[in-house]
Order: structure tokens, then C-alpha cells, then sequence
């Protein structure tokens, strides 16, 4: 076989398995807003009312959702990013690395559920966090620090093989370069692992079941009281030592207990919110980090 036909061929096949999984995923999408549709109004959304029966809006389950995700993120991302610098382009390739490597390779590899039994155990029982938003949010970022981790490391030695040598030889320190240039260059690969992490901890469950808890009282949103542990105190939304239910464990509950009469249209349209929320903060996430890509490297 001649190798431009082998090309052809290899093309062509590629195509088609790209063409499936979109046509798969777009099928699945519209699956889950079809069957969510009759949900999909500002009292179910917002509010904690009830939908048609005995179920009850997810308002609070969305501010949760949104609300861990952010804390996870102020806690891993620095986090994360900071070690792939140290092991890109600081660390060398010694004994010592390696092993941190293989750690790092480790812990991606652990299941969410161990994880969540860790949180349990540590932040839960011992810290005596009690099911809260802090304790989950650390039981995520264990889930998400090496896959951050490893990103920002691949990310960061790719785009620094053609201008790291030219940013030092003008006399810019390692320091400079780092945060200046190879930082900027990388941004879109580093946005599209915090992307991935970020939908990890949308549909994240296992975990959370176990650290932030399965209920979503009612809490005041003008309160603001990030750390008391005390009862009043944490009926502020924002207070980090609140149990705290999200929508992907609200989704598992109704599913594993069936409470109400109308389960199958609540868990519909908490799913039909669940992924019209991935795909806003996919799309924003995207439409942002060019944007900031553009102006620190000055594209048009």
C-alpha cells in the first residue's frame, strides 16, 4: 500500500471516531435537556419551592455546586501550578523527583471513594470539621492537585523549548521568564487542564458524600461569616464549616432514597441544570483565557 493512501486511510478513520464522539456527546446533551425541559424554569432553578409534587427547587444545591468549586480551585490551583514550575524547570531529573513523580502518578490514580474515606477520616473526624464545604473542598483538591500538577508541567516545558533560551539571553532571570513569558505561552494548555479538573469536581460525588455532606439547609446569603463553627454562624451561605449538598450528590440521594413522588422529574431536571452549568463555565472558561492569552502575548 502506497503511503499516501495509507494516509488517506488513517485520516479517514480518525475523522469518523472524532465525528462519533461528537455526535455521541451532542446526542447526550440533548438527551438530557429533552428529559429535564419541563424543569427548566427560575423557580426550579433558583428557589427552593416545590416542583409539582413533593420535590423541592435546587437553588441551594446550585449555589453549593458553584460555591466548592470555587474554594477547590483557590486551594489546588496555586498549588498545582506552583509544582509544575518547581518540576519543569527547577527540579532537575534526580532520585528525589523521580519519586515525587511516581507519587504524583499515584495519587491520580486513586479512586474518588478512598478519598472520600480519607476526608472522612481526616478532615471530618479528626479536624473536626464535621461534613462541611472545607472538607470537601480538600478531598476534591486531592483528586485534582496531581492531574493539575502534571498539566502544568507538561504545559509549561513545551512552551518553554523556543523561548526560554532567547528570554535569558536578554538578560531576564529565571524568576522573570518563568512567570513572564513561559507562563502566557502555556495559558491555553494550562486552561484546558483547569477546564477538565473543574468538570471533574462538577460531577464529582463519591467524595463528597463523605466530607461535605448530604443535606442543604436553609442559609442566608447576606450573612457573611467565612470560619465560625457555630450554629448562627453557619447559616451564612458562604460560612466554609456548613454541610453542604451539591448537585451531583443531591442527584445520587433522590436516586438511592426516592423520598419524593416526582424523583424521576426532579433528577431529570437537576441533571439538564447540571450539564447546562458544565457547558456556561466550559465555554466562559474558554472565551476568558483567550482573551487573557491575547493581551499578554499580544495577538490580535
Amino acid at each position: 500500500m502506497k503511503a499516501k493512501t495509507a494516509d488517506k486511510i488513517a485520516t479517514a478513520v480518525l475523522y469518523i471516531i472524532a465525528g462519533a464522539i461528537v455526535v455521541l456527546l451532542a446526542a447526550f446533551i440533548i438527551y438530557l435537556l429533552y428529559e429535564g425541559r419541563e424543569s427548566l424554569n427560575f423557580s426550579f432553578i433558583f428557589g427552593n419551592n416545590v416542583l409539582g409534587g413533593d420535590g423541592g427547587g435546587i437553588g441551594p444545591q446550585l449555589f453549593n455546586t458553584i460555591y466548592l468549586l470555587i474554594i477547590s480551585l483557590v486551594i489546588t490551583v496555586p498549588i498545582g501550578v506552583g509544582a509544575g514550575i518547581y518540576l519543569a524547570e527547577y527540579a532537575g531529573n534526580g532520585k528525589i523527583v523521580e519519586i515525587i513523580r511516581l507519587c504524583i502518578e499515584t495519587m491520580s490514580s486513586l479512586p474518588s471513594i478512598v478519598v472520600g474515606l480519607f476526608g472522612l477520616l481526616v478532615f471530618v473526624t479528626y479536624a473536626g470539621w464535621r461534613y462541611s464545604i472545607i472538607a470537601g473542598a480538600l478531598s476534591v483538591g486531592i483528586l485534582n492537585l496531581p492531574y493539575i500538577t502534571r498539566i502544568s508541567e507538561n504545559a509549561i516545558r513545551a512552551a518553554s523549548k523556543n523561548i526560554k533560551e532567547a528570554s535569558l539571553g536578554l538578560g531576564a532571570t529565571r524568576w522573570q521568564t518563568v512567570i513572564y513569558i513561559i507562563l502566557p505561552a502555556a495559558f491555553p494548555d494550562l486552561l484546558t487542564g483547569l477546564i477538565l479538573a473543574s468538570g471533574r469536581i462538577f460531577g464529582e460525588a463519591a467524595s463528597l458524600l463523605y466530607t461535605a455532606g448530604m443535606t442543604a439547609p436553609r442559609v442566608h446569603y447576606y450573612l457573611f461569616n467565612l470560619f465560625s463553627q457555630s450554629p448562627s454562624a453557619q447559616m451564612s451561605a458562604f460560612n466554609l464549616f456548613r454541610p453542604a449538598e451539591t448537585l451531583a450528590v443531591y442527584i445520587y440521594s433522590l436516586n438511592a432514597e426516592s423520598i419524593v413522588s416526582d424523583t424521576t422529574k426532579i433528577i431529570n431536571g437537576t441533571a439538564a441544570v447540571l450539564i447546562i452549568l458544565v457547558l456556561i463555565f466550559n465555554f466562559g472558561a474558554r472565551f476568558l483565557g483567550n482573551y487573557i492569552h491575547k493581551r499578554y502575548t499580544g495577538e490580535k
